[in-house]
């Protein structure tokens, strides 16, 4: 086995039908210019018609026509080498999309012939429990109300030789042999006959929380959990997948979502072995999506370089946020609590336990009870069904991490189980006699468990009470704790420090598709545990302007509305686009932190003020707000400069999300999935590269980022970054720089920058370098090395490279 190759630096693009895989060859040469090591693409397996993210696969057999097609890859891979371009791709191996049956013809194929399909054992349906049938939740309201709107449509189809059914604009197979004259006809009867003849059920849509029997990846009922845990499987969504490798299309692969997965780390044994035997000379580099919460370890055991980087990305922001400002946002958010009724937070692990059970009993059910269904028969003989819901309910919303891998992490079981027992003491007996069933591996619900707790702390944690806990939205980030606030120089350099010995080669992210917010937006929110008393002050101020009357929701949204104020917004066009993507936002927060309104049943009332405030602050209100902006933007983007190099030249392989490389004020998806002006980008680089000494200003133009990310990017390809070591400060500043060495490159760091200016910066603080001369690679300027004084190294930026 060869040594595996790997990435210095990779560049996320989002491959979709605007921006296919012919128009990302066109930019190859950018991102050489940039310094980026490899390009990362998103999926580009067919996915639903539409699909701007690539993540519900409807076809695994060959690369997206609407994304380039296979001759669309060759000619991006031809273009990435012509560059010396490495390619990692995203792959999706635990579920498909499922939303427009006719465009997967697997998913079509089981709908038609049930489980005489040669695709029935693909996915991971429990058709006992529905009768021999799929159940499909798409319908309006219950089948008596809604049957007068199904047809029956006999014209022969190649993928349907028996005719349709159709339901305004989902479509359906008819079974072999079912179609009838009578059901063409259109009669209440004959069609009621016709859908009992079939191999799925068409069901209510809220149906899909308690009685569908197919798995799905959380509760997203149009993506279909797969089986690739049997042989069969895997090799038939897998085989396109190892023809780039074996052809030198792709280097390596992001696996998506590897906790939905039976076994994670036998998948990944797998696709390690495959890989080997499909590449000659490498072995491939390959990384997972795994979400550590605070303080969890990366299996050891698992075949990956690491993870995706949310656990980098949660540890670069609490070091840039000030521990001082904790208390006086909690006593801000007390007051906001008060002054709406609510009750008051007894901490972040209540608050997501109450979010979890709410998962757990709401869209989880039917996970839940097939979990119930499996269970061994004396207990449900012993215990009746709803307690048996119950019981496991608690559990999974007392479970501390995403999962666990038994016989690895029976510690979290048990722990679960303790806390669950505490909480509810009259499910104590059912609690402890469920345990050692959950903990059998030899049993399929002990599987089956595991693959549950994924989706309650996801859909609890990081789509509802990360909307509901709003003292400092930078905060609230997916793969972070927000009940951890902050994290000191010291305990960074530690972190850092066992990331470079234990997980060299994991990746470390600032913003994804799936962040809830993007790195520079976080950056400027801060900022606000600088000045936590200034920014109760504008709170009160603003919501006086508009309120939802919910003050929370207020701080998230106004925190959301300054985060993300774009240079765009000084123009009338600009502050109209502003204004959609706020009021996108501002909606899918409200629905997901579900205390108000949410994605079931909607409160008008509380939405128009919602509505409302956004109008407010982007209406009359634009000047003050913008007023607010101003005075804190010069901290913000010196903490987003301050994170983007300690990401590029920090431990670990750090990715540049698309677009990232000038200031990334995104909010959540979709918004974070806008198109990138790489036109505008690669102008800049070129008038920065030709400018010689010449060096941009910190301001809204992004510039000066793009300067730190291309000068970083391009040390990190030239140099070996082979140690980490921290380098130390002395003097009254001290505590406002983040510095260390990676062998001959060292990265300088200011963090509390409003904190830094209210003290008076820097005065007599140094940094205490080698006395060895070096040069920063921003200004071009020359120091002898020893103790150097930060005011003169961070004269013109925040931040400095220096290089030996």
């Amino acid at each position: 086995m060869t040594e595996m190759r790997h990435p210095l630096s990779t560049y996320r693009l989002q491959i979709r039908e605007s921006f296919t895989l012919d128009q990302a060859a066109e930019v190859t040469d950018y991102l050489r210019d940039l310094g980026v090591s490899w390009a990362y693409l998103s999926p580009i397996l067919e996915a639903t018609p539409g699909s701007d993210h690539g993540y519900d696969v409807v076809d695994v057999t060959r690369v997206d026509p609407a994304r380039g097609g296979a001759a669309g890859l060759d000619r991006f891979a031809a273009a990435a080498r012509a560059e010396g371009l490495g390619i990692l791709i995203d792959i999706v191996p635990n579920h498909m999309g499922v939303s427009e049956p006719r465009t997967n013809a697997w998913w079509w194929d089981v709908l038609r012939q049930g489980r005489a399909s040669a695709h029935a054992t693909a996915f991971d349906i429990d058709w006992e429990f529905g009768g021999g049938k799929v159940r499909v939740p798409v319908l309006g309201d219950h089948l008596d109300a809604v049957i007068d709107e199904i047809s029956y449509d006999p014209a022969p189809a190649a993928d349907a030789p028996d005719g349709l059914i159709r339901y305004y604009d989902h479509v359906f197979p008819v079974a072999p042999g079912t179609g009838t004259d009578a059901a063409a006809s259109g009669s209440r009867d004959a069609i009621r006959a016709l859908l009992d003849a079939q191999n799925f059920e068409l069901r209510f849509w809220q149906d899909e929380a308690a009685d569908l029997n197919y798995r799905r990846f959380f509760a997203v009922t149009t993506l279909a959990g797969v089986r690739v845990e049997l042989p069969e499987v895997f090799e038939a969504t897998h085989a396109e997948i190892l023809r780039w490798v074996r052809e030198g299309l792709a280097d390596g692969l992001r696996v998506d979502h590897p906790d939905g997965l039976v076994d994670p780390g036998g998948y990944l044994d797998r696709l390690a072995a495959s890989l080997a035997e499909a590449s000659d000379s490498e072995v491939g580099y390959v990384l997972g999506e795994k979400i550590l919460e605070h303080g969890e370890a990366l299996p050891s055991w698992w075949k990956t370089a690491g993870t995706t980087g949310y656990d980098a990305l949660a540890e670069i922001d609490r070091v840039l946020t000030d521990p001082a400002g904790e208390a006086a946002l909690d006593a801000l958010d007390a007051r906001l609590r008060a002054g709406s009724d609510l009750p008051a937070l007894t901490g972040w692990h209540d608050l997501i336990h109450d979010t979890k059970r709410k998962i757990a009993d709401s869209i989880q059910v039917s996970e839940i009870r097939r979990i119930v269904r499996g269970l061994p028969a004396p207990l449900r003989e012993e215990f009746e069904a709803e307690v048996l819901q119950d019981a496991l309910a608690e559990i999974l919303a007392c479970f501390p991490v995403y999962r666990s891998y038994l016989p690895a992490g029976r510690a979290h079981l048990d722990a679960a189980a303790g806390e669950a027992e505490v909480r509810r003491p009259e499910l104590g007996d059912v609690i402890e006699k469920l345990v050692p069933a959950l903990a059998d591996t030899d049993l399929e619900i002990a599987w089956r468990f595991q693959q549950t707790t994924g989706p309650v702390m996801a859909k609890g944690v990081e789509d509802t009470a990360f909307y509901r806990y709003t003292r400092l939205g930078s905060l609230t980030e997916v793969g972070g704790d927000p009940g951890q606030f902050a994290l000191d120089v010291a305990g960074f350099h530690s972190a850092q420090a066992a990331r470079h010995a234990s997980w060299p080669l994991a990746m470390t992210t600032l913003s994804t598709h799936d962040t809830k917010r993007g790195e520079d937006t976080r950056a400027r929110i801060a900022v606000l545990a600088e000045m936590p008393e200034r920014w109760a002050a504008r709170l009160e101020q603003f919501q006086g302007i508009a309120s939802t009357g919910h003050g929370p929701f207020d701080a998230l949204l106004w925190q959301a509305i300054i985060g993300a104020w774009p240079a765009s917004a000084s123009t009338p066009e600009g502050l109209k686009v502003y204004r959609e993507r706020l009021h996108a936002y501002a909606e899918k927060a409200a629905r997901e932190a579900s205390e108000v309104t949410g994605w079931w049943e909607q409160d008008e009332a509380f939405e128009e003020r919602m509505h409302a405030v956004v109008d407010a602050a982007t209406g009359p209100a634009a000047e003050r707000v913008r007023a607010f902006v101003d005075e804190i933007s010069a901290a913000g983007w010196s903490n987003g400069l301050s994170a983007k190099l300690i990401q590029i030249v920090g431990a670990g392989v750090p990715d540049v999300y698309q677009g990232s490389e000038l200031w990334e004020q995104s909010l959540v998806d979709p918004d974070n999935r806008r198109a990138v002006d790489f036109v505008e980008r690669r102008r800049l680089l070129a008038e920065i590269d030709a400018a010689g000494a010449a060096t941009p200003e910190v301001d809204a133009t992004g510039a000066a980022k793009l300067l730190v990310t291309s000068r970083a990017l391009r040390v990190r390809r030239d140099h070996p970054l082979e140690v980490y070591r921290a380098l130390e400060a002395a003097g009254v500043a001290s505590d406002h720089v983040v510095a260390f060495d990676r062998g001959g490159v060292s990265a300088v760091a200011t963090r509390l920058p409003w904190g830094l200016a209210e003290r008076g910066g820097w005065r007599d603080t140094v940094l205490l370098l080698p006395e060895t001369p070096v040069t920063d690679v921003f200004t071009g300027r020359t120091y002898p090395g020893g103790p150097t004084a930060l005011s003169d190294l961070l004269a013109t930026y925040p931040v400095a490279l220096l290089v030996s």
